[in-house]
C-alpha cells in the first residue's frame, strides 16, 4: 500500500511526510514496522521503489550501524559495543579458519574462474546431495539434479517468493520470526507476509509458549482470504529463530498436511539443523520423512553460514561466506529459480571450498572433519555458552525459553516495562545500546507481545561475561526506577493494559515430549519453582491490605 501511494504521487522530489501510510490489517504486513518517515525527503534521483527501499529499516538496522561504528575490541576498543544481536557463531573460528586454509582448499582450476552452470557446479551439487542425505537421514539418496546453490538464504527467499507468488500475493509465516525474511520476500519480491501470531500463553491445544498449531494456521489463512489476499505458500523455520523450537515429526506432518489441503507451497528453512547442541533434543528434517504429503510443493533450504551459518554456512559459523542451497523435487521450480541464479551466483573458488568441506570423509560415509572434529567441538562450546548465559538469567530472575538449538535465547523482559508497550520496549533496547550491548527486541521479529528480546550466546567467554555485566547493570537500574515510581504513585498499577501475572506463563524449563517427562527429577522441579518464586513480584503487588 505504501509503495503504491508513493507511485501514485507522481513526479519526483515530493516530501514523504505528506504521504499518509494507511496501516494494513493486523494479519498482514504493518508498514509502520519497517518504515521511518520522520524527516525524510523523497529523493529525485530514485524511483518510487528506490525511495521506499531507502526508508525500509528498523531497530536491527540502526543497531547494526551503531555496532560497526563502535565495535568492541579487547585491546583496541574495550568500551565498544558487544554484539549479542547478530546471529553468528563465533565459537569455532579457530577450527574453521585452520580447515579453510589447508592446501586442498586453494585450487584455482580454470573452470572455477569461468561462468558455471547457474544451478551450481555439478561436483558441488553432488556433494550437497550426499551431505543432506546423511544429515537429514533421507530414506533414499537425494539427487544432485534437485539441488540449486545461491549466495545465501536471503537470495533463496527472494527467488522462491518471486517464482511462487505474483506481486501482491502472500505467504504465511508464524511470528516471531527472523526479520531478514521480510527483506527477501516483501521488499525484494513484492510479496506480502501474512502473520500467524503466536504468544506466550498456553491455550487451546497448545502445550508450550509460542507454539504453532494447525488451528492458528487455519485462522490466519481464512482471515487473509476474507480480506481478499491470495496466499500461495507457508514458511517454516526449523529449528525456529528466535524461539529455538524444534518441531516434532508429528507437528511437521500436520503442517505439511495443512498446506496440502489448501494447495500451499511449503518453504522449510533448516539452517540451524546442525546447531542442535543437546543430545536430549532430536531434530527431524522434512527430507528425512518417509513420505511427503505434497512433494511437488515442498522446498527445503539449508546453508553453511550457521555451520561454516543452512544457509549452508550458518551452522558452520562463517556467515561472511554467502552460500545457501535449495532442495526441491519440482523441476518447474528448479528451472525458474535457476534462471534467477544469474543474479545470485556463488563464485567458483567458494564452490570448490564448500565442496571440499562437505566431502572431507574418513572411513565412514559421513564427512569426517565435520563429524569428528567440528560438530563435536561446536556442540560442546554452544552448550557451555548457553549454560553460562541461562545461569546468569536465572540469577537475575529473568524468565526465558530454554531450548537446545540455534545460537540464541528468547528472553522475557516484560517486567522491566512499566506500561507494556512497544515504544517502551524500544526505549529499553536503546538503553542496552547506550550501555554498549546490542540485543534484538521482539518487534524486530514481529512478536505480538512487547518485552521479549533475543540474545545471541554463541560467543567467547570474555565477551559473554562483559556483555552480561552490562545487561545486569541496565536491568538493575530499571528495576530501581520502577520501584521509585511505584513509591511516588502508590495507587497506580504498572500492569494497566497487561494480563495479570497469575494469568501469564513463566516458562524457563526446556520443553519435553511426554515420553521424556519421566526423566525430570524432583530436585529440578523444586529448583524451578524456587527460582520462579524468587523472580515473581506477585506478593509485593498483591498485599493483604489491597485484598481487604
Amino acid at each position: 500500500q505504501a509503495l503504491s501511494e508513493i507511485e501514485g504521487m507522481g513526479g519526483r522530489g515530493s516530501n514523504l511526510q505528506e504521504m499518509r501510510v494507511r496501516p494494513l490489517a493486523k494479519k498482514r504486513v504493518d508498514m509502520h514496522s519497517f518504515c521511518n518517515l520522520s524527516g525524510f525527503q523523497r529523493s529525485p534521483y530514485l524511483s518510487a521503489r528506490g525511495n521506499f527501499a531507502s526508508i525500509f529499516q528498523g531497530s536491527s538496522e540502526e543497531g547494526y550501524k551503531a555496532y560497526h561504528a563502535d565495535k568492541y575490541d579487547e585491546d583496541k576498543n574495550p568500551n565498544g559495543i558487544i554484539n549479542f544481536g547478530t546471529s553468528e557463531n563465533k565459537l569455532c573460528f579457530d577450527l574453521m579458519s585452520k580447515r579453510l586454509t589447508q592446501a586442498d582448499m586453494n585450487l584455482m582450476d580454470p573452470s572455477l574462474l569461468q561462468y558455471p552452470d547457474w544451478k551450481g557446479h555439478l561436483f558441488l551439487r553432488e556433494e550437497v546431495a550426499r551431505f543432506l542425505t546423511y544429515y537429514c537421514k533421507a530414506p533414499a539418496p537425494l539427487k544432485a539434479e534437485n539441488v540449486i546453490v545461491l549466495n545465501g538464504c536471503g537470495s533463496l527467499f527472494s527467488a522462491l517468493a518471486t517464482v511462487l507468488c505474483d506481486p501482491g500475493e502472500a505467504v504465511l509465516i508464524a511470528t516471531p520470526f527472523y526479520g531478514g525474511i521480510t527483506q527477501g520476500v516483501f521488499l525484494y519480491g513484492n510479496v506480502k507476509l501474512v502473520y500467524v501470531y503466536l504468544d506466550s500463553k498456553i491455550t487451546g491445544t497448545s502445550t508450550r509458549p509460542f507454539q504453532l498449531t494447525v488451528e492458528k494456521l487455519e485462522k490466519a489463512l481464512q482471515d487473509a482470504r476474507a480480506e481478499g489476499v491470495t496466499v500461495r505458500a507457508l514458511i517454516l523455520l526449523n529449528p525456529q529463530n528466535p524461539l529455538g523450537d524444534i518441531y516434532s515429526l508429528s507437528e511437521l506432518r500436520d503442517y505439511l498436511e495443512f498446506a496440502k489441503r489448501h494447495e500451499l507451497h511449503v518453504i522449510v528453512d533448516e539452517i540451524y539443523m546442525l546447531s542442535v547442541f543437546d543430545e536430549s533434543a532430536t531434530f527431524h528434517s522434512v527430507l528425512g520423512m518417509d513420505r511427503l504429503p505434497d512433494p511437488q510443493r515442498t522446498h527445503v533450504m539449508w546453508g553453511i553460514t550457521k555451520v561454516i551459518s543452512l544457509c549452508l554456512l550458518r551452522d558452520f559459523g562463517v556467515s561472511g561466506i554467502r552460500f545457501g542451497t535449495l532442495y526441491t523435487e519440482n523441476q518447474d521450480v528448479t528451472n525458474a529459480v535457476a534462471s534467477l541464479c544469474y543474479f545470485h551466483g556463488v563464485c567458483g573458488p567458494v564452490q570448490h571450498k564448500v565442496a571440499q568441506l562437505l566431502r572431507d570423509r574418513g572411513e565412514s560415509i559421513a564427512p569426517y572433519w565435520i563429524n569428528q572434529v567440528y560438530l563435536r567441538a561446536n556442540h560442546a562450546r554452544l552448550k557451555a555458552a548457553h549454560t553460562y548465559v541461562t545461569d546468569e538469567l536465572k540469577t537475575l530472575g529473568v524468565p526465558f525459553l530454554n531450548r537446545n538449538a540455534g545460537f540464541f535465547v528468547w528472553i522475557d523482559f516484560r517486567k522491566y516495562l512499566k506500561t507494556g508497550t512497544f515504544e517502551e520496549e524500544l526505549l529499553l533496547w536503546k538503553r542496552f545500546l547506550d550501555n554498549k550491548v546490542l540485543l534484538s527486541c521482539g518487534k524486530a521479529f514481529e512478536c505480538s507481545e512487547p518485552g521479549w528480546f533475543r540474545i545471541i550466546f554463541a560467543d567467547k567467554t570474555h565477551r559473554l561475561q562483559l556483555g552480561m555485566q552490562r545487561i545486569r547493570k541496565v536491568l538493575e537500574e530499571r528495576e530501581q526506577e520502577i520501584l521509585a515510581e511505584e513509591k511516588e504513585q502508590p495507587g497506580q498499577s504498572d500492569q494497566d493494559g497487561k494480563a495479570d501475572s497469575t494469568d501469564e506463563v513463566i516458562f524457563v524449563s526446556r520443553h519435553q515430549d511426554p515420553t521424556c517427562a519421566s526423566s525430570s527429577s524432583l530436585g529440578d522441579l523444586i529448583g524451578l519453582l524456587q527460582q520462579q518464586m524468587r523472580s515473581s513480584d506477585w506478593l509485593q503487588k498483591n498485599t493483604a491490605e489491597q485484598f481487604a
